[in-house]
């Protein structure tokens, strides 16, 4: 038989095991003193781009409709007509009140010319009368104005119910009046509890315009636009605040409406107060009675 060298061939011999590689563990050996220089930081690298995001898909739409309520398809209806409705109101509206401020401004333009004519004729009246080496006696006013300066202590009930009728319930309320021989009497009946004169168109505007309220079915509504005097005058032909002032003024054919259509004045006290006292007549040092003209400078004091 041969030897058994052939069976030592097939045996593998055996490999010698890898030494393993050193961990990160181990403390690195210290670099040389040159190394201690640090180089200078390289380029930071340039960012990877960001993916973007994929684009969502899209779902195919359904056969199955899409239903709305029947309320909500009548709501949708009523409002739209409404709103259509509204929109032709708003522009009619709008085109009245177009035509009504050209017809206030061309009122108001003959309104001024008609003050300035009687005013300078007025004085055309004095000078003819100067140069003539006489008189001009102007025309007794029409109107005048009339306030409440005391109160109901010791009043009789005569003087109580002239007060009444004229709308004077309280101190330092006015009212407009307009004079003739009826109200002449009732203002001599009650001529220790007010002050009364005759304004001028300067005290008229500005009562009107600053203190003006109106009753408006049943309520003091304050004058903040022509609408609210068109709707109580406006079948008088007042439709703004000239006319109601030069209605007012000019005691015209309807004073009596538009005088009964204002709300007594509410004043303050003057500022002040009154220099004399009250129980005795304006002419004698008090502030009771008619003082004509003087009447504008009081309102002047209490508005």
């Amino acid at each position: 038989m041969p030897p058994k060298a052939a069976s030592k061939k097939s045996t593998p011999k055996a490999t010698p095991k890898a030494s393993p590689a050193p961990t990160s563990s181990k403390v690195a050996s210290p670099a040389p003193a040159a190394a201690k220089v640090a180089a200078p930081a390289a380029p930071a690298a340039k960012a990877a781009p960001v993916a973007k995001a994929a684009a969502p898909t899209l779902v195919p739409p359904t056969s199955r409709k899409v239903t709305v309520p029947e309320s909500v398809l009548k709501k949708r209806k009523t409002h739209d007509r409404l709103q259509a409705k509204r929109a032709k109101v708003t522009a009619r509206r709008q085109k009245e009140n177009r035509k009504k401020r050209k017809v206030i401004f061309k009122r108001a333009e003959q309104y001024v010319k008609e003050y300035r004519q009687k005013e300078r004729d007025e004085i055309r009246a004095y000078r003819e009368a100067k140069a003539s080496n006489s008189y001009y006696v102007a025309a007794e006013s029409k109107l005048a104005f009339v306030i409440r300066i005391k109160g109901i202590n010791k009043m009789a009930p005569k003087p109580r119910k002239i007060l009444q009728l004229l709308r004077l319930t309280k101190i330092n309320a006015g009212t407009f009046v307009k004079l003739n021989k009826a109200t002449l009497n009732m203002l001599q009946w009650v001529s220790p509890y007010i002050a009364w004169g005759y304004p001028n168109l300067k005290t008229v505007r500005e009562l009107i315009y600053k203190r003006g309220f109106v009753k408006l079915h049943g309520q003091r509504i304050p004058i903040h636009n022509n609408k609210v005097i068109e709707q109580g005058l406006g079948k008088f032909g007042i439709i703004c605040a000239e006319d109601l002032i030069h209605e007012i003024f000019t005691v015209g054919p309807h004073f009596k409406q538009a005088n009964n259509y204002l709300w007594p004045f509410h004043l303050s006290n003057p500022n002040g107060g009154f220099p004399g006292k009250k129980s005795i007549h304006f002419i004698e040092g008090g502030e009771s009675g008619n003082r004509e003209n003087f009447i504008n400078a009081l309102v002047r004091k209490m508005n």
